[in-house]
């Protein structure tokens, strides 16, 4: 029988939501609970190490990114600078502020990387490799969608 539409809908916020509560008992149990945004975190540490300078993206690309609004993103850093996660200091262009992340930010960067890769291994715990990767097909199939997007070529072909 065909699952419908509205349990199909229940499902992916059910697993959204038990997601969320995962990662962040994972954060808690490991002294990172006051974090706020761990995705926000992370991108700061891997746009920061690409540049050498320590220029990450400015606030609204971060927005876009995390698909969560630029005030939120402004929150959040205010929040992080204030628990001693980054340092701001003025850039080159006077528009952008350089978000360098602290040695604290460091640890919690790696802390918050530990813990969503504890929430994915368990929540994929049984599931075959072609399980995953047909799941991973299935989910950007599913953005792609909702984005609006069409197929890759290469991909429409094997989807089909």
């Amino acid at each position: 029988m065909l699952p419908s539409v509205q349990e199909l809908e229940m499902l992916a916020r059910q697993v959204n939501q038990a997601h969320r509560s995962a990662v962040q008992a994972e954060l808690n149990a490991a002294g990172l609970g006051e974090v706020g945004h761990p995705l926000l975190l992370t991108i700061l540490q891997s746009s920061c190490c690409q540049d050498p300078e320590g220029q990450c993206h400015a606030q609204r690309d971060l927005a876009q990114m995390l698909h969560i609004s630029p005030a939120a993103v402004a929150t959040s850093l205010k929040s992080m600078e204030k628990s001693g996660y980054i340092r701001r200091e003025p850039g080159e262009d006077a528009r952008k502020n350089r978000v360098i992340l602290t040695e604290k930010g460091q640890q919690a960067v790696r802390g918050c990387q530990d813990a969503f890769t504890a929430v994915s291994q368990r929540m994929l715990n049984g599931f075959s490799p072609q399980e995953r990767e047909q799941l991973l097909s299935f989910r950007r199939r599913m953005l792609r969608n909702l984005r609006g997007e069409s197929a890759p070529q290469t991909q429409a072909k094997e989807e089909f």
